[in-house]
């Protein structure tokens, strides 16, 4: 049986990083995402196969589930939901469309990727694992964080309710970085004034690479993290907890 997970957001970042690091352990991802040309090349880059959709259209979650399947016995080894949004604007800036876009993207989306996943990674011979994402801006209290902060907490919660409830078969744990390189984090990156600024916030004194988190997300997913669940996960350089300035 091929051991296949399920990815989505694979087409850049985190994502896809974290297929490059299943593939040399073994294992088979299939990709998800809305760009259809990132996505095959991130596909091609390991070997994977693809669906393409958007998160905000509920029927990608069935589709995307039957088409991984299809190679592996209809048994899913893992998910990994590393699709997410960076929507930064003072309170009274924020709309009802705001908060409602960002949590149907990050938390309701999350919900549906494992709703669609579940029989699949019950089906998994071994324990299946389900990897999602956070932010270290639900732990510390950034400014123009209102909304994003409010879906990633949701996420939070959403972790510790699933890894009750699907253990023993499948465990579920939460990865929270801080600002990483990544296409999503272009606009607040892109800067070298901006980047070099928030880096020195972080006490390791630069911003996070796509594979510093995709290595924790795929030790997640691999048996040597058998027992591990229902745990939130930082990697931050250090902003969580650390303060070396004042």
């Amino acid at each position: 049986m091929t051991q296949t997970v399920l990815i989505y957001g694979g087409g850049g970042g985190i994502g896809a990083a974290t297929a490059r690091l299943l593939k040399l352990a073994g294992y088979h991802s299939h990709l998800v995402g809305r760009n259809a040309e990132r996505l095959a090349a991130a596909a091609a880059e390991v070997s994977g196969t693809v669906t393409i959709g958007d998160v905000l259209d509920e029927a990608t979650f069935i589709k995307a589930t039957a088409e991984a399947v299809i190679n592996s016995g209809g048994a899913l080894a893992g998910l990994v939901y590393a699709v997410g949004t960076i929507n930064l604007k003072p309170l009274a800036r924020l709309t009802d469309a705001d908060f409602l876009t960002d949590f149907r993207i990050n938390a309701l989306g999350a919900v549906k990727a494992v709703q669609a996943a579940q029989s699949a990674l019950k089906s998994f011979e071994g324990t299946s694992a389900v990897v999602l994402f956070s932010t270290v801006a639900v732990k510390q209290g950034f400014t123009a964080h209102a909304s994003v902060a409010m879906a990633k907490g949701a996420v939070e919660g959403l972790t510790l309710a699933l890894a009750a409830e699907l253990a023993p078969k499948t465990r579920v744990n939460a990865i929270a970085p801080s600002l990483t390189k990544t296409p999503l984090a272009v606009a607040l990156t892109r800067s070298d004034t901006m980047a070099a600024a928030i880096a020195a916030m972080h006490p390791l004194g630069r911003l996070g690479e796509a594979e510093d988190v995709a290595n924790l997300a795929a030790f997640l997913i691999s048996p040597q993290a058998g027992w591990m669940t229902g745990q939130i996960l930082g990697v931050d350089g250090g902003r969580s907890s650390l303060r070396i300035k004042g």
